[in-house]
């Protein structure tokens, strides 16, 4: 136990003395910022974080502010606070322009939004501010070497943005079931056709639309139900312009049979 103890101790005061307990009581700028880097050097971001923030304001004029900077907004970029890491690498890219490290610190305040975009489900207000940074970061450097990246940024972002899209336009027509309101779907999907022309989503899309008029129809009042068969005929005809092979096929050529079926008491 003796022999534990003083062991024990003898660790104690060896931490106790090394260079970076001793940076963080001294007021020796030039030794701190020698441990700072050190700790760098050796990942241990944490500590080289706790250590700067003791001594920033003093490095604002001098040298070695630019390169103690720019290792600090890395070192809250590898420990994932990329809030103050994207406002490190902004201030950095402002205060340093004509910095080499300049335009990569710009990239990575832009991507450091990205990072903290979330899950479709949820409110993409942080990927909306995300994509305008990146669009910043492109406007300024067209011909950057990050160009890739931030285009594939911008990509999955966007495809996010798209998912929500679609999954909002779906849900109305879920809902209807409940409201009755398929009039509502229907705008909503074809709101999605028109923003998203491109999107891997729009055969679904076109699905639910005629899902959503077929369900209309086949509910409405006399007085409006032979204008809304013909509507969900034509919104038929849509799905399968745009694919004969539609997943959604078989299901809808049932509905296409019923649809038949009820206008046919127009035409007798």
């Amino acid at each position: 136990m003796n022999k534990f103890i003083y062991i024990l101790l003898v660790i104690l005061s060896i931490s106790s003395c090394s260079p970076y307990q001793k940076a963080m009581k001294s007021d020796d700028v030039e030794f701190k910022t020698k441990v700072f880097t050190e700790q760098i050097e050796k990942k241990k971001y944490s500590k080289a974080i706790r250590l700067f923030e003791q001594f920033a304001s003093a490095l604002r004029a001098k040298p070695q502010g630019e390169a103690a900077f720019y290792s600090y907004a890395q070192a809250l970029y590898n420990t994932k606070q990329y809030i103050s890491a994207a406002y490190e690498f902004e201030r950095f890219s402002s205060s340093y322009p004509k910095s080499p490290l300049a335009e990569e610190a710009a990239f990575y305040g832009a991507e450091c939004y990205s990072k903290v975009s979330p899950i479709y489900s949820l409110d993409q207000v942080d990927t909306d501010k995300a994509l305008s940074k990146i669009q910043v970061f492109v406007n300024k450097y067209p011909n950057s070497t990050y160009l890739p990246k931030a285009n594939e940024i911008v990509k999955v972002l966007s495809e996010k943005l798209e998912l929500k899209a679609f999954e909002i336009a779906k849900q109305y027509n879920t809902i209807g079931e409940f409201t009755r309101d398929y009039n509502a779907a229907i705008i909503a999907l074809d709101n999605f056709v028109f923003n998203f022309p491109g999107s891997k989503y729009k055969e679904d899309a076109l699905f639910y639309k005629y899902d959503a008029m077929y369900k209309l129809a086949t509910n409405s009042i006399p007085s409006k139900k032979q204008e809304r068969l013909n509507s969900a005929k034509t919104y038929y005809q849509n799905l399968v312009k745009f694919k004969a092979d539609t997943k959604y096929l078989e299901k809808s050529n049932k509905m296409l049979e019923a649809v038949e079926k009820e206008l046919k008491q127009y035409t007798n």
